[in-house]
């Protein structure tokens, strides 16, 4: 789908979804002995919003772990799923825009379809002129910002299930000191990088808010989505980045390819510079499911203390919580 027909496709989802409200004001009580069904999109929704819920929901995320949402289609059992659902949570600004027909469709059908980036303020948005237009999607990097979307989360669960209204506000509020914990870590850990190595370089546009947040310069070899591809342009203006600045790590990601880190380290070789890979970050998905990694909090402090041990900063090798997997070997190809 193109821009101009996906941000069509967004308005009709946001008609459907007023036409809805509308025909139905009244919030509506759970069953008292069924769960309320919510299916999401991403981890960093489906992890959140199912502490949110505890004991009153059944959460199901579709897009897995190492799987990029920018390029995802939903298939017949994730379209099932979605028409099985009581509320449908996806994370909006076309990061799933691949998915925007079949949002509509299930609004349309009186399900409660909501992006959880709805209560961002546009003019918090950042909107970089490579991004033709579109708003960057990349919020979670961001955690004060995510912060505000756990508020949609748990208001959207309290429209549907008032009764445990007092159960779901003190949830996202837990969890939301948890998230409070998380910035004051990255604060302190990422301040003790030396100011002239504070620029993060990565293989996709995903860290632009991090980057707003803390005050760190980042470049992304490829553009918001990673079906853009870098041209050799792009190439050599990052290697004379790196060299210039004598940058010493560039990180991959889990979810994009290595070939355009692996051009740049060899470009700054060739100039007598050595960079190497710093590690992998977590972008567009989390870690597997069932570890530290796979959690919100887990994904951005890996990524917070992976940049911090890398660019030469001071961070515990397991995080902020001792929990982190043993760090990876930095390497070079």
């Amino acid at each position: 789908m193109n821009p101009k027909a996906q941000t069509i496709a967004i308005y009709s989802l946001a008609l459907v979804t007023m036409l809805t409200a509308c025909a139905d004001p009244a919030p509506k009580d759970a069953p008292e002995n069924d769960l309320i069904s919510i299916v999401t999109t991403t981890g960093m929704i489906t992890d959140p919003v199912t502490k949110i819920a505890g004991d009153h929901a059944s959460v199901t995320g579709i897009i897995g772990t190492g799987i990029d949402p920018h390029l995802y289609k939903p298939t017949r059992t994730d379209i099932t799923k979605l028409m099985g659902a009581d509320i449908v949570l996806y994370s909006g600004l076309l990061l799933e825009g691949r998915m925007t027909d079949a949002f509509v469709r299930i609004a349309g059908s009186g399900i409660t379809v909501r992006a959880v980036t709805e209560a961002i303020d546009e003019s918090s948005l950042l909107a970089p002129p490579e991004f033709e237009g579109h708003h960057d999607p990349h919020l979670w990097m961001d955690p004060i910002a995510w912060s505000l979307a756990v508020d949609v989360m748990a208001q959207t669960l309290i429209d549907e299930d008032p009764t445990n209204a007092a159960t779901y506000r003190a949830n996202a509020d837990s969890y939301k000191s948890e998230i409070a914990d998380l910035h004051a870590y990255a604060e302190r850990a990422l301040a003790t990088v030396p100011e002239s190595q504070r620029i993060l370089v990565t293989a996709h546009d995903a860290f632009n808010y991090f980057g707003q947040r803390y005050n760190y310069q980042v470049v992304g070899i490829q553009g918001i989505s990673t079906e853009s591809e870098a041209g050799v342009r792009d190439i050599e203006r990052l290697v004379d980045l790196i060299v210039d600045n004598q940058i010493k790590a560039v990180f991959i990601e889990t979810t994009v390819s290595e070939r355009n880190i692996n051009a740049l380290i060899a470009g700054a070789k060739a100039r007598n510079h050595q960079v190497i890979i710093g590690g992998s970050l977590f972008s567009d998905a989390m870690g597997q499911e069932g570890t530290y990694e796979g959690t919100y909090i887990g994904m951005i402090d890996h990524n917070i203390t992976t940049i911090v041990r890398a660019l030469g900063g001071e961070a515990p090798e397991q995080g902020m919580n001792g929990l982190l997997a043993e760090p990876e070997s930095k390497t070079q190809p």
